[in-house]
Order: structure tokens, then C-alpha cells, then sequence
């Protein structure tokens, strides 16, 4: 079925709490022993990355690239994202979803369904967004969130980004449920944060999956799981 050596492009719908770092360690450890990965009677170990980080506590779409397609992983990671999820609403989080404590609480009792929906046509289109501290992002070479946990600040720049869809799927304060697709660099979290902010009040993101990259959809990826067993038929 596969061949590892020549390049395989996987969709992998990554598991709770799993980095992305360690989906494709999984997978490298997994494929070691395939038959494609013999040549001339020695054993090659193919390079292995994927297209675009998920932080730990988002789910869904992962694309996994393996030998010579490793090259285009940078065509993948420029495609538009599609992700869904849910808004708290009233309180938020030193990095704007669940991997910290709240650290505050804010009024929720000015806000409608109303306002709501209409507070989403601020974020359409081409606009600044600042990412998270908690992010990947490098700061004088170090990475923003060991900037973060050693319990220090650091000022990060604003960049643009697009919002192409920013739907209300379901309202039942605090949860606000979404649907976004968005451009390359976009952090859901940042837009949680911003999102309470222009509502006069605070957020943070409670759940979150990437539905799709581009042209690749989530319904067609395959579990962890799946992928070993179609290794072993």
C-alpha cells in the first residue's frame, strides 16, 4: 500500500492531548520496519513532518508527509484551515484556552445572541492579530512558550492575518460554538481573546479541531490506530 522511501501524504486525525511532535513520532517508530524502507538490502529511514502544528488540547486534521513529499510540506502549510469549536464567555486564561487556570471573570450579562453575531463581522477579512505568548513562535531564537513558562513576558508583534468565514453555529452562554476558515498563521486562541475583548467582556477557547487544509477533509483521515493496522494487513 505505502512507500515510505518515495512519499506518502497522510491525513491523521490527531488525538486529545497529543502534540503534534509526538503524532509523527508515533508514526516514524511505527513505519521503521515497512518493506518499503529496504534498499539494496539495508534499511533507509525516510524523513517524516507534518504541515501545520496543532497545539495539545485541539483535535482533527493532521497532515503527515513522509520521503520526497516532506519537500512540499510548505504548499500544504500555506492553504486555508477550516477549524470549529467552542468560546467560553465571561472568563479567561494566561494562554487563552484550557492548559491554564482562569485567571479572571468578566460581566456576560450585556450580552445577546444579537451581539454576538454581530461581533463576528469585526474579525472578517484581512486583519492584525497578535499571537499567543504560549505559541511557537521565536523570540531572539527562543521559542515564545518556554519564554512563557519560565514565567516571563515578551512582546510579540502583530501580523496579518485573514478570516475568509466566521460563523455562530450555537449559542448557550458561556459556550459559544463556531466555525472559522481562516489563512495561514491564524491562532484560534489569539482570536478567542479578541473575540471577548470586542465584546466587552473576556474568552478563551474551550475545544477546537481542524476540519480541513486546502482541499484535504477531515472525513477522509484516518486514526492513529487505523494507520497501524493498515500496516499490518
Amino acid at each position: 500500500m505505502y512507500d515510505f522511501r518515495a512519499g506518502e501524504v497522510l491525513l491523521i486525525n490527531k488525538p486529545l492531548t497529543w502534540t503534534s511532535f509526538q503524532v509523527v513520532n508515533k508514526m516514524k517508530y511505527t513505519i521503521k520496519h515497512h518493506p518499503s524502507l529496504m534498499h539494496e538490502g539495508k534499511r533507509i529511514q525516510p524523513k517524516i513532518g507534518h504541515a501545520g502544528t496543532l497545539d495539545p488540547l485541539a483535535t482533527g486534521l493532521l497532515i503527515v508527509c513522509t520521503g520526497k513529499q516532506t519537500k512540499n510540506i510548505e504548499s500544504y502549510q500555506a492553504q486555508e484551515k477550516e477549524y470549529t469549536g467552542t468560546f467560553y464567555i465571561g472568563a479567561t486564561t494566561p494562554c487563552f484556552d484550557l492548559e491554564k487556570e482562569i485567571d479572571a471573570h468578566y460581566p456576560t450579562e450585556h450580552i445577546t445572541d444579537e451581539l454576538i453575531r454581530e461581533t463576528t463581522k469585526q474579525f472578517m477579512g484581512k486583519i492584525q492579530q497578535t499571537p499567543p505568548l504560549f505559541s511557537a513562535i521565536k523570540i531572539d531564537g527562543k521559542r515564545a512558550y518556554d519564554i512563557a513558562r519560565a514565567g516571563k513576558t515578551a512582546e510579540i508583534k502583530s501580523k496579518e492575518i485573514e478570516i475568509k468565514e466566521f460563523e455562530i453555529t450555537r449559542i448557550a452562554l458561556p459556550e459559544v460554538d463556531f466555525r472559522v476558515v481562516c489563512s495561514k498563521g491564524t491562532y484560534i486562541r489569539s482570536l478567542a481573546r479578541d473575540f471577548g475583548l470586542a465584546l466587552n467582556s473576556g474568552a478563551h477557547l474551550t475545544a477546537l479541531c481542524r476540519t480541513r487544509i486546502g482541499e484535504y477533509k477531515l472525513s477522509d483521515a484516518m486514526s492513529l490506530e487505523d494507520f497501524q493496522k493498515s500496516l499490518s494487513v
